[in-house]
């Protein structure tokens, strides 16, 4: 049963490996994401909000660590400090290329465009990746019960 569950993800990543956009065509961009170009910016935060809140890894993080740090023993104060540092961790991968396309003048200001269209092109092959390094780990974590 282990094993099986585990196969998910290679699978997956098979499959998105299979589909990847062939060299030479355009990929096809989905709706929500090419719209995403004319958001105002409270809508823009509030679709930030949401596919942070509801992504199964940011959640899956976030109660590691908050489980991690309840295991620890922390005082209040100490817990609260953690907590802060985890969240601003966290966050650098956001607040980096903000301030970066903030202060960076203009080639700083091509480069968010830049980067979506190679991971529009691209993004398949990621998620494969992505997908076989889960299904790697999942094996690896169910090994060490069956020996």
């Amino acid at each position: 049963m282990v094993i099986r569950t585990s196969m998910k993800p290679l699978l997956l990543a098979a499959r998105n490996w299979g589909t990847r956009p062939r060299t030479g065509t355009e990929p096809e961009m989905q709706k929500w994401m090419a719209g995403i170009d004319t958001l105002k910016p409270v809508k823009a935060l509030g679709l930030g909000l949401l596919l942070a809140g509801v992504n199964p890894k940011n959640l899956m993080l976030a109660a590691a660590a908050g489980a991690g740090l309840a295991t620890l023993g922390l005082s209040t104060g100490t817990a609260v400090g953690s907590l802060i540092v985890f969240v601003v961790v966290a966050s650098l991968t956001i607040a980096g290329p903000v301030v970066y396309y903030l202060l960076g003048g203009e080639s700083a200001k091509a480069k968010p465009d830049e980067m979506k269209n190679w991971l529009a092109l691209h993004n398949n092959a990621v998620m494969a990746v992505l997908f076989l390094v889960f299904g790697a780990k999942l094996i690896a974590d169910s090994l060490p019960p069956l020996t």
